[in-house]
């Protein structure tokens, strides 16, 4: 099993997400689970292609963490 970093976005009338690590592979949704549930199955489209044309699929490799500032 791997895990992916996705990054989550929300935009002024749904939700988007992209995985660095996987260049291209993107989803968008009209809530932050509806964009969860297409993400994956993103994921997993994106790695199925990349193995049937015989393609490395990407280790992840991206970190994620918050910092907080005072603003």
């Amino acid at each position: 099993m791997l895990s992916y970093v996705v990054i989550f976005e929300k935009g002024t009338r749904n939700w988007s997400a992209y995985v660095p690590d996987l260049p291209g592979c993107v989803a968008t949704g009209k809530t932050r689970k509806a964009v969860e549930k297409a993400i994956r199955e993103a994921i997993e489209f994106h790695i199925e292609g990349l193995t049937a044309e015989g393609m490395k699929v990407p280790r992840p490799a991206v970190e994620a963490g918050t910092i907080n500032v005072a603003a």
